[in-house]
This record gives C-alpha cells, sequence and structure tokens, in this order.
C-alpha cells in the first residue's frame, strides 16, 4: 500500500509543487494550507508522514504548534519541517518539538526525496520483527525492536524514530564511543553537529524525567557518545 504523505504549506505554488513532485514517486498526498483544517483531518486519521512549514498564513509559528499537537499524539510519527527559515535556533526549535528532519527549502527533490525514503525505512521497521535481536537489555534499559519502544526502570521511554535508532545504536554496544557519522548510519539520516545534539539533549530529559538521577549517556568531546556499561 502506497505511504500518505501529509503537506502543509500555506503557499499555494509550493505546495503544488511538492505534491507533484510526492505523487511522481508514489506516494499518496493530502495538501493543507494552514494548520487547523491539517488538524481536523488529522484527528480522524494520521498520515504517514508530515512535512510542514513553519510560517502558515498569519500563523508566524504555526508550523511549530502543530509539530508539538502531533507529537503528542503519535511518538513514532515521522515528522519534517521543509522550511525558508534556516537560523540554527529554529532548526533546534524544530528538533526539540521532536522533528525528525529540518530542511530549508533551497534542498534538491533528489535529496528530500532520499530524506523521506530513510524515514520511511525506520517506519517499515515497526512491521518487520527483527530477528535475533528483538529484545536487548542493558540494566535499567529495555528495547524492544520489534515493537520499536524502549523502557527505563520498567516505564516507557516515548521517542521519535529518530531517538531510537540514535539510543539503540549506543546501547548496542556499551562503552563504545559513537561517532557523528555512526549515529547518522544507525538513524539512517543525515545529521550535522548540532542536529545530532539537539537530539541527545532531547533524549536525555525523557530519562531525566523518569528517572532523575539518569546518567546513562556520556558525551567524549570531540569524538561523540557512549552508553556507559553497567
Amino acid at each position: 500500500m502506497a505511504k500518505r504523505i501529509a503537506i502543509v504549506e500555506d503557499e499555494a505554488a509550493i505546495r503544488d509543487n511538492y505534491t507533484d513532485a510526492f505523487r511522481r514517486e508514489g506516494y499518496v498526498v493530502d495538501a493543507y494550507e494552514a494548520r487547523e483544517p491539517a488538524l481536523d483531518a488529522f484527528a480522524s486519521r494520521l498520515p504517514d508522514l508530515v512535512v510542514i512549514d513553519i510560517n502558515l498564513k498569519d500563523d508566524v509559528e504555526g508550523g511549530f504548534e502543530l509539530c508539538r499537537e502531533l507529537r503528542s499524539r503519535s511518538a513514532d510519527l515521522p515528522i519534517i519541517f521543509l522550511t525558508a527559515r534556516d537560523s540554527e535556533f529554529d532548526a533546534v526549535s524544530g528538533l526539540r518539538l521532536g522533528a525528525d528532519d529540518y530542511l530549508t527549502k533551497d534542498i534538491s527533490l533528489p535529496h528530500l526525496m532520499a530524506r523521506i525514503a530513510a524515514l520511511f525505512r525506520r517506519l517499515d521497521a515497526l512491521r518487520e520483527p527483527q530477528s535475533g535481536e528483538g529484545r536487548l537489555t542493558r540494566g535499567d534499559l529495555e528495547i524492544d525492536t520489534d515493537r520499536m519502544t524502549i523502557a527505563w526502570q520498567s516505564q516507557p521511554v516515548g521517542l521519535t524514530l529518530t531517538e531510537f535508532w540514535l539510543v539503540h545504536a549506543m546501547a548496542r554496544y556499551p562503552g563504545h564511543v559513537k561517532n557523528r557519522q555512526q549515529l547518522m548510519d544507525a538513524a539512517q539520516a543525515v545529521l550535522d553537529d548540532n542536529t545530532i545534539t539537539s537530539h541527545i539533549k532531547r533524549i536525555r530529559r525523557k530519562f531525566l524525567a523518569i528517572d532523575s538521577e539518569f546518567d546513562a549517556i556520556e558525551t567524549v568531546y570531540g569524538m561523540g557518545y557512549r552508553w556507559l556499561s553497567e
């Protein structure tokens, strides 16, 4: 069954351009010009992936609000920001809200399609059992790769797909430093240093919300990150 993409973009020409491009790739596409009509539609059915602009008509931060609402409804719905706003502050803000990727509109269509395909590969892992690696336990950490879930001290940690694979990459080999390239490979995404840092900070906050003494993720300055062995 074809994957369904929703694009929320207020400029009609841009919206139509991306809609046509996604359809040429075989995706089913729903297009919206503002946050409210998108949320109304999502109330009955969530798409498989959402592409969001930040500025939505007079709703200057509408994309951020939409991302926050969508993430509260689903921890693993792939969300991509596609926007003209290229400041580091906006990118970090989007990732802190739970987006899986933050792209600017100067990205080429082939590159955009590759990023979307990478997110869908991770989404497919929800339905494809990982033979021999269904469960991974590291002290208080429990990872279920069949269901794409992570628990700490038996409490579920609500991680996005990107965050799930980053934790999995580190915890699979405790004590081993994972550099940026290794983390990108694990997440099947192109992530710069600032993006990875934002994801790691968000992951830490989620674990700290469960356990105020959580310190299993260590930053190895100039090298990467590692999961501390018990």
